[in-house]
């Protein structure tokens, strides 16, 4: 479980996060969304420890991650959206660096590269950056850890390895890990992440599962345009639309269009999710 509680966090005199509040439980693949800016990076390394709360508190399992205590490293694993093209074979890096992480399987690492398509034989500076990116996705999924952050993993990915990331997130985490994943290609990741979190300047608008989403928000596909509607966009053959589900009437959760709609009706969103 980790516990946050009042996060603040500042570069300099501009705040980035403020008085953020919230739980992440196990089992759960979480997808943090949110424009530039907002602090989902930040927010990132204050949970893997490399930057110290200015405000606030962030527990997990009894850690302060910015302690950085070994047992807490060899369980959690940040994996940035920048990576290095190292001079060495990709499974020699995986055995050479595999060893900090005390769950590290490399039988595992062979599994997700194959996944993949990616040649583990092969120097990392030799690779395309999907390639590249694809390995540092294999390595952190080998790590077996409890808990792991994502900054934009599909970054730099075409569309079969989109495709092959979802396969490799499912099938390869442990059923009692907290994932969170985050991303401007909500498309690249719309059936794999449940909650969905998104931040805005300072602040959570949302935190919720698909299912409570269902349960308060409608989604319209339609011709017609409803007068009523917190968010419209058209799309090919009709509309999408979105507004309060009255009925509680199931319906299919877009998630760029929940983005939008959260972000054109801020407090209604935070009153009708915070009841």
């Amino acid at each position: 479980m980790i516990t946050i509680k009042d996060l603040g966090f500042s570069y300099g005199d501009v705040p980035v996060l403020k008085n953020i509040t919230m739980n992440l439980e196990e089992g759960r693949i979480y997808g943090l969304l949110g424009g530039n800016g907002v602090g989902k990076t930040t927010l990132l390394t204050l949970l893997c420890g490399l930057k110290k709360p200015q405000l606030g508190s962030i527990d997990i399992d009894g850690y302060a991650p910015y302690d950085r205590k070994p047992t807490f490293l060899a369980d959690q694993y940040y994996l940035s959206d920048e990576v290095a093209a190292m001079n060495m074979k990709a499974a020699d890096y995986a055995v050479n660096y595999g060893k900090f992480w005390t769950g590290f399987d490399m039988g595992k690492f062979n599994e997700v590269m194959n996944v993949f398509e990616v040649d583990a034989q092969q120097k990392m500076n030799k690779m395309s950056f999907g390639q590249l990116k694809k390995t540092y996705i294999a390595f952190a999924l080998a790590c077996n850890t409890k808990y792991l952050f994502m900054d934009e993993p599909t970054n730099g990915l075409d569309i079969p390895s989109k495709a092959q990331f979802r396969k490799a997130v499912t099938r390869y985490t442990r059923e009692d890990s907290v994932i969170l994943i985050s991303t401007h290609q909500v498309r690249d990741l719309e059936n794999i992440i449940d909650p969905i979190i998104i931040l805005d300047r300072q602040d959570v608008l949302l935190n919720a599962s698909v299912a409570e989403v269902s349960e308060r928000l409608y989604f319209d596909y339609t011709s017609e345009r409803n007068p009523d509607a917190l968010y419209c966009e058209m799309i090919p053959g009709g509309n999408i639309q979105v507004y309060l589900n009255q009925t509680g009437e199931d319906s299919k959760v877009n998630l760029e269009a929940l983005f939008n709609t959260v972000h054109q009706h801020k407090e209604l969103i935070k009153r009708i999710f915070n009841k």
